[in-house]
């Protein structure tokens, strides 16, 4: 089911591009706020030159389930420097003032955009300039409660398969799915271990005999090196604790943005956009 009302959303034009130039995409997750808003708007806003095809903004949480100890700590400094739901979709709009071809996808929780309220956060996402949400506690059987309500608003809804989603689960996986399809190439949680390359291109294969949407591969892959070989079995590859590791390891004692920071953070995304740009996009 196309996110779109008519025409092409950002996201499928970045994967229509990318194909015709047969390249993997390189999608970058950075968390909203962290470590403070300046600095973040600078990482965001960087992004796209120093090679990124993709951006995923974490929208911070409290509790985030599926993230692991890099993605967690950079939650943490986020709420602490006073990030909220309004910051960060101002965030959004603040980076579409300069850049309005980048897709940005928000990914997190259902619980900060339950209390925002939904359909207010909805309205306010796709006038921000948001492409798509990934919000991973959100089941297919509770499409209702929000996938649908986005679809019907253009924001492409974007779903997670895994190790474990079999033949039986896949079909409702990727029922309303829109943009590309997650891949989740660890069982557990973001960052915790390196993926196993012939699983991944095993289920990647699986998962596209049943969708003609791309699939992407995220959770583990940390260095070019990775990303090179993943990304030559799928049509995209994500990186987001090797990122929010550059920020953390720029820090000052008290916790603040080095001068460094920004910096650090764009040398990482351009090892990694150098390393796929010699890899073949898979067909």
């Amino acid at each position: 089911m196309p996110a779109s009302t008519g025409t092409l959303s950002r996201i499928d034009r970045r994967f229509a591009a990318l194909k015709r130039d047969g390249r993997p995409a390189f999608v970058t997750f950075v968390t909203a706020g962290d470590p403070d808003y300046e600095t973040s708007k600078a990482i965001l806003v960087g992004l796209p030159h120093a090679g990124a095809d993709v951006i995923e903004i974490g929208m911070p949480f409290s509790d985030p389930m599926a993230d692991g100890p890099a993605v967690q700590a950079s939650s943490v400094r986020a709420l602490k420097a006073g990030q909220t739901m309004k910051r960060t979709l101002q965030l959004v709009r603040e980076f579409r003032a300069t850049d309005d071809d980048t897709p940005i996808i928000l990914m997190g929780y259902y619980n900060p955009i339950y209390v925002y309220p939904s359909e207010a956060f909805l309205d306010e996402a796709k006038a921000s300039g948001v492409d798509g949400l990934i919000v991973v506690d959100v089941p297919p059987e509770a499409d209702n409660e929000l996938c649908l309500p986005a679809l019907e608003r253009g924001l492409s809804f974007i779903r997670l398969a895994t190790p474990t989603t079999d033949d039986a689960r896949l079909p409702a996986v990727l029922a309303n799915t829109s943009g590309f399809v997650y891949y989740v190439s660890i069982t557990g949680i973001t960052g915790a271990a390196a993926p196993v390359v012939s699983d991944v291109a095993a289920q990647v294969a699986r998962i596209k005999r049943s969708t003609a949407l791309p699939v992407v591969v995220g959770f583990g892959v940390r260095t070019p090196e990775q990303a090179r070989v993943i990304a030559a079995c799928a049509d995209g590859v994500v990186v987001g604790s090797a990122l929010v590791e550059a920020i953390r390891m720029t820090l000052g004692p008290d916790g603040q943005a080095g001068a460094d920071t920004v910096a650090a953070v764009h040398k990482v995304v351009r090892d990694l956009a150098t390393a796929l740009r010699g890899t073949s996009a898979r067909v």
